[in-house]
């Protein structure tokens, strides 16, 4: 914990930047409590929460490559800024989705919220070598994912309990707020040479020309390409996950908005727990320890994560949650720091960007296919399959690493000369 709180009180850059996350990710998590139980409470179907946590994929993926672009041509603090304005108005908007009839509303909302969401969120990736040095960027982003799920955990707490004493007008104000605040706080945020992306070379915009740039530049890099598809992996039950919170906590358990709180909070703490265990193996391992760890990670995740669909007792229920999140963070901060030290400055907009997109995309399948199949099957039934389906990954990921497919690349990453920028992709 000291190398934690050394780096907020000793980096000004990074201090603003963390104080932003916590206020502003507390109200992402008001947000998310209060338009899944108010979709549930006006309809009552999973059909319903599932649709909105469709609206929200589709508009993530949509942005993932726009974003990714912008980001790494034009100045990123900007980019930033604006995603946060842009969605403070949109949470305000909110409000007007609470009376019965205006459902339709959550789908649009919810849908334009994280359309602006990923210019921020791979913006503040991309940004973190630049306001960390090399012996601090471990432990930034340890502290970024630690205090991600920290806020999960209290902002579904609060936001359970503030829904069911205040109603929803009150989340979705404090979301707004939480914006605003974020806003300023990047506002202030200073380095020598601006935000601007390192780049080879300054050409005429062209969009997808530089989106496939970037692919081609994460397929030259296996390690980075394979973490992609171990977010794929993990999104094929990761999706279905986001849909059975809400039918756990409201339908299997009966415990309405706390409930749904209660299980993501449970599922914060257990993020919280891994967070802190990655970030003190984190330095200490190698890199070949680091590929087994992914792949013991998955394994366990998956695990637990059927036995907290099989559990008939609340409290196993979320214990299992707990365990399966936890082995979540152990990888999620393991591979961030892999491609904090890998992947080069002029390319790190566009590969957060879409290794995200990715991950929607994947979510949004997993989804639809939850939300279809809760109008059949048990939820149960729905989050057994789901385990199962992210802990695959680690097989794939643990054949890769066996045939030699996983190699380390240069600290540097890849270099933008060995990347063939001039051809079109082929798929």
């Amino acid at each position: 914990m000291s190398s934690f709180t050394d780096l907020v009180r000793t980096n000004r850059n990074y201090r603003f930047t963390w104080s932003g996350q916590v206020v502003s990710e507390v109200g992402d998590h008001f947000n998310n409590v209060a338009v899944f139980a108010l979709a549930l409470a006006n309809t009552g179907s999973g059909l319903v929460v599932a649709g909105i946590l469709i609206s929200r994929a589709i508009c993530a993926v949509l942005a993932g490559p726009i974003a990714g672009v912008l980001l790494d041509r034009m100045d990123r603090k900007r980019i930033m800024i604006a995603s946060d304005l842009v969605r403070a108005v949109v949470a305000i908007l909110f409000i007007l989705g609470v009376p019965h009839g205006r459902t339709w509303l959550l789908f649009v909302l919810s849908g334009a919220l994280m359309f602006a969401s990923p210019f921020f969120s791979s913006g503040r990736a991309s940004i973190l070598p630049t306001i960390a040095t090399k012996d601090e960027l471990h432990s930034a982003n340890s502290l970024t994912q630690l205090t991600q799920w920290t806020t999960l955990t209290v902002g579904a707490f609060l936001g359970g309990a503030s829904v069911s004493q205040f109603g929803y007008k009150l989340a979705f104000l404090f979301n707004a707020f939480s914006f605003l605040f974020s806003a300023w706080c990047i506002s202030r945020l200073h380095v020598d040479g601006g935000f601007r992306a390192e780049r080879s070379s300054i050409t005429v915009l062209r969009p997808w020309h530089e989106y496939t740039e970037g692919l081609r530049y994460m397929k030259a890099s296996p390690l980075i390409l394979g973490i992609g598809l171990v977010a794929v992996g993990w999104a094929t039950g990761g999706g279905a996950a986001q849909v059975l919170f809400s039918l756990f906590g409201e339908v299997v358990f009966k415990r309405g908005p706390t409930g749904i709180g209660i299980i993501w909070g449970c599922a914060g703490l257990g993020l919280i727990a891994g967070a802190m265990v990655a970030h003190r193996i984190g330095k200490k391992i190698s890199f070949e320890t680091y590929k087994r760890i992914i792949s013991v990670s998955y394994v366990i995740h998956g695990g637990s994560y059927v036995l907290f669909s099989q559990s008939k007792t609340f409290g196993w229920a979320l214990f299992f949650i707990g365990l399966s999140r936890a082995a979540v963070a152990v990888s999620s901060v393991l591979n961030i720091t892999q491609q904090l030290r890998h992947v080069s400055d002029e390319f790190r907009g566009r590969v957060f960007s879409t290794i995200d997109s990715w991950g929607w995309m994947t979510q949004m399948l997993s989804m639809g296919v939850a939300g279809l199949a809760s109008t059949h099957v048990s939820p149960r039934v729905i989050g057994a399959w789901s385990g199962v389906f992210s802990s695959s990954t680690a097989i794939f990921w643990a054949w890769a690493n066996w045939t030699g497919r996983l190699p380390e690349p240069a600290l540097s990453g890849v270099d933008p000369d060995d990347v063939d920028v001039h051809d079109e992709l082929t798929v």
